[in-house]
């Protein structure tokens, strides 16, 4: 099996992302709220490219 090493950054990125969101979109006050889902929502979307890239070789090609 060949790891992409260097996508493991976006994992981090992405899981960093979701666990700050998370808790933040509760506690901060509208309009602020939702920045936070929107991190949430990018947070997964890194998280999920991070992953295929390194774990499935070629996957966009």
């Amino acid at each position: 099996m060949n790891i992409g090493y260097r996508y493991i950054a976006l994992i981090v990125a992405g899981l960093a992302g979701m666990a700050w969101g998370l808790p933040a979109a509760h506690r901060l006050k509208s309009p602020f709220d939702i920045a936070a889902a929107a991190a949430v929502l990018c947070g997964v979307i890194i998280f999920a490219l991070g992953l295929l890239l390194a774990f499935v070789p070629g996957f966009f090609k």
